[in-house]
C-alpha cells in the first residue's frame, strides 16, 4: 500500500471524533487531523485535561478547529447525552476515530455493572457508532476506524463471563475488550455492505506504544517501559499513523486491520496487520454483536 501522510489533499469542510482525544495516542491523532483541516471534535472524559490539550494543540497548530464535548464512555447516558449534543450543534460527522481506552483492569464496574475495560473500550465505543451511524455521510471517504491491540492475539470473548469475574489473568480482561473492537469493526463493515453502505469501518493496533495508557500502570511497570521504550516502543506521534491510515487512505476498502510493520508488530511502516484466527470467527462477531445489543439495549443495523 502507498500512502504517504505528507501527501494529503486539505480536508477542510470535513468533521471528525476523536475518543479520548487529550492525550497519547488520541492527543496525536487530533493534532494531525486538525493540521489536515478537519473540524475535530475531541471526546474526553475529562474536560481540563481536554481544555490542556487544545491548548497545546493550538500551540503547535494555531490554525487548529477545535470543539471539546465531554464524554465518558464507560456510562452509556453519558454517551447518549454525547450524541444529542453533538446532533445538535452538528449537521454531519464524516470521520469517527473510537481511540479511548483502559490499559489497566481495576476489578472496578460501571453504573450498570460491567466490567471497566468491556464497558469503555467496545460497549462505549458500539453504542456511540450507533447513535452516530445516521450522521455519517454515505461515501467512500467517510470512516469508523476501531483501535485493537497486539493483546487481541491471544484473546477470546468470555460470553459466559464477560466481567472476567473468574478469569485468573487479567490481561486477558483487556485482551477480550480490544478483541471486541477488532471484531466490531469486522461485523460493521459486513452489515454496512450488506445495508448497501459505502461507509467504510475496519480497525487499527499501534503497535508497542508509548502512549498515554501507560500512566495507569504501576510505576515499576511504567519506568521499565520508559527504560525499554526507545527499543520497542513507537512514539504517540508514530502509533498515530495506522489511525490516520485508516482515516485518510483512499485506497483502503473496508474490514481491513492495519498496523506496523516491524519486529513482532511493535514499530515500523504502517501496512495490513496480523491477527488471530479466532478473531475471522464470524459466528463470534455476530455473538458479540447480539450481546453488545443487548448490554447497550440499542438495536443496530
Amino acid at each position: 500500500m502507498n500512502f504517504n501522510l505528507n501527501n494529503i489533499p486539505s480536508q477542510k469542510g470535513r468533521i471528525a471524533i476523536v475518543t479520548g482525544a487529550n492525550n497519547g495516542i488520541g492527543f496525536e491523532t487530533t493534532l494531525a487531523m486538525a493540521n489536515y483541516g478537519f473540524k475535530v471534535v475531541m471526546a474526553c472524559r475529562s474536560l481540563n485535561k481536554a481544555e490542556k490539550a487544545r491548548v497545546d494543540i493550538l500551540q503547535k497548530a494555531p490554525q487548529a478547529d477545535l470543539d471539546i464535548l465531554q464524554l465518558d464512555l464507560s456510562n452509556l447516558d453519558s454517551v447518549k447525552a454525547f450524541a444529542k449534543k453533538f446532533k445538535n450543534n452538528y449537521t454531519k460527522l464524516d470521520v469517527l476515530i473510537n481511540n479511548a481506552g483502559v490499559l489497566i483492569y481495576s476489578g472496578k464496574k460501571n453504573n450498570a455493572g460491567v466490567e471497566l475495560q468491556f464497558a469503555t473500550n467496545h460497549l462505549g465505543h458500539f453504542l456511540l457508532t450507533n447513535l452516530l451511524l445516521d450522521m455519517i455521510p454515505d461515501h467512500h471517504a467517510s470512516r469508523i476506524v476501531a483501535l485493537s491491540s497486539l493483546a487481541h492475539k491471544n484473546a477470546k470473548i468470555y460470553f459466559d463471563d464477560i466481567n472476567g469475574d473468574h478469569i485468573k489473568d487479567r490481561e486477558a480482561v483487556y485482551g477480550q475488550s480490544k478483541l471486541a473492537n477488532l471484531m466490531f469493526a469486522d461485523e460493521l463493515n459486513r452489515r454496512l455492505k450488506k445495508a448497501n453502505k459505502s461507509i467504510i469501518a475496519l480497525a487499527v493496533h499501534p503497535g508497542g506504544s508509548a502512549s498515554g495508557l501507560f500512566s495507569e500502570m504501576s510505576r515499576l511497570k511504567y519506568y521499565t517501559f520508559k527504560i525499554l521504550s526507545p527499543f520497542i516502543l513507537n512514539s504517540p506521534a508514530s502509533a498515530a499513523k495506522p489511525s490516520l491510515l485508516a482515516a485518510l487512505s483512499l485506497e483502503v476498502q473496508g474490514g481491513e486491520y492495519f498496523g506496523p510493520q516491524g519486529f513482532n508488530e511493535f514499530k515500523g511502516k504502517v501496512g495490513y496487520a496480523k491477527r488471530s484466527d479466532y478473531s475471522k470467527r464470524e459466528d463470534v462477531a455476530e455473538r458479540l454483536w447480539e450481546l453488545s445489543e443487548d448490554m447497550t439495549g440499542q438495536s443496530f443495523l
